[in-house]
């Protein structure tokens, strides 16, 4: 019983629940748990830019192959647009089969106020992307957890050291003795993990409440459906083309997964997946690359959120779309789900920018969809980092940087850590 009560995934199981009865049982108060989820996941930021920081340099450093370096960059980069292009095409599928938003009046649907998403999604555009990946100063970037900016940095630091050869050994040295010590700070961190997943799902479930989203379970039931058939098959498909186990891989990260489930954030777990991923057997300067990479622009769960919640919109207007609307939409998301990485509500931003390019919907049809977009975001996240756990696993299959014998260790580890837990 005590191995137990110290394990991570029951302490934050436990939390989540008693977060949601919390909720419904005692709204008012459960608002005020804000503070914890907020407090966890500030805790997370802290460490996310220099663990990031310290893993591309020396990730890079490590290769000492610059050629090899944009090789892997180039394959994740290639990996991540196909993946993310069935992602929204499976999006589109569904919503066109089951058309959740048909029929739906709107006038029993519960809004909210969207003029600050409205404002930043018109004002984006991929021009504006681009210059905003240069960071104006790299302190900057990193106290506000601007992770593309650090990993454009991050890129050319660690380009720099490779140029300096011997004379940079001692700051790679540094370097490693500081992703050590994060990387503990990380461990220190997760023991209030539960206490962040209990405060975030009780400020949620008695915030928004569930009588008011009612009419808009069926879109929830879609998209939790549509993530579930993109993990459970198209990323399985892949992993098993790699030689992978998807089912193993999950247990192996479920603990991060719980996390992710109880503070709707994949940046809550970063720092522990890309850990956890070199302990699984993928080269360190393969995880430095891909992983936080893949945070800006492999959004799979994003991607087929925000395809779904487009023709939604769509649906409840009772705004016909051809084939080819449809087709741009998709091609419109792959631009625009690229811009709002590192951005606090950048789902809503990233999907008013799409319906602001489109032209077609109503932009106040996003207020329909506040309310409810709490209890998905989960789900986005979830995806969007076992999809960035599989793209890692495949891009160090491929190159050659997988160490079959510490992954078998840490599949080892694991069992005999469950068997222990279940006998204690």
């Amino acid at each position: 019983m005590k191995r137990l009560l110290n394990n991570l995934t029951f302490r934050v199981l436990v939390a989540v629940t008693l977060g949601v009865i919390f909720g419904i049982v005692d709204p008012t108060h459960a608002k005020e748990m804000k503070l914890l989820g907020d407090v966890f996941i500030r805790l997370v930021k802290m460490v996310i830019g220099p663990v990031i920081f310290l893993t591309i340099i020396l990730g890079i450093a490590n290769i000492a192959d610059m050629k090899k370096v944009g090789r892997v960059g180039g394959k994740a980069l290639l990996y991540f647009e196909i993946v993310t292009t069935f992602a929204i095409a499976i999006g589109l599928v569904v919503i066109n089969i089951t058309k959740p938003g048909a029929g739906l009046d709107v006038s029993t649907m519960a809004k909210g106020d969207i003029s600050s998403y409205a404002v930043q999604g018109k004002a984006m555009s991929f021009a504006d992307f681009l210059v905003q990946v240069v960071p104006e100063s790299v302190i900057r970037s990193l106290a506000d957890g601007n992770i593309l900016q650090v990993v454009f940095f991050s890129v050319l630091f660690g380009t720099a050291l490779v140029i300096l050869g011997q004379r940079g050994k001692r700051m790679v040295e540094l370097a490693e003795g500081g992703l050590e010590t994060m990387f503990r700070v990380v461990e220190i961190v997760m023991k209030v993990a539960p206490l962040g997943a209990f405060g975030a799902m009780a400020y949620t479930v008695g915030n928004f409440g569930l009588k008011t989203l009612v009419p808009l379970l069926r879109l929830m039931g879609d998209v939790y459906l549509t993530m579930f058939l993109f993990i459970f098959i198209v990323l399985n498909l892949i992993a098993r083309w790699y030689g992978f186990s998807l089912w193993q891989f999950l247990k192996y990260i479920r603990d991060e997964i719980l996390i992710v489930l109880g503070t709707s954030s994949s940046e809550a777990a970063l720092p522990r997946l890309m850990e956890k991923l070199e302990r699984y057997g993928c080269a360190r300067p393969v995880v430095g690359l891909v992983v936080p990479t893949g945070y800006s622009f492999n959004l799979d769960g994003t991607s087929i959120y925000l395809s779904m919640a487009t023709i939604f919109l769509a649906q409840v207007y009772n705004i016909p779309m051809s084939l080819g609307q449809q087709l741009t939409v998709l091609a419109v998301l792959m631009v625009t789900s690229k811009g709002a990485a590192g951005v606090t509500g950048s789902g809503f931003i990233v999907l008013a920018s799409t319906l602001s390019a489109m032209q077609v919907i109503p932009l106040e049809g996003l207020a329909l969809l506040l309310g409810v977009d709490r209890f998905m975001s989960e789900a986005r996240a979830i995806t969007n980092i076992i999809g960035n756990g599989v793209a890692t696993l495949v891009i160090s299959r491929s190159e050659g940087a997988f160490d079959d014998a510490k992954h078998a260790l840490a599949i080892a580890e694991m069992e005999s850590t469950r068997s222990g837990a279940a006998t204690g």
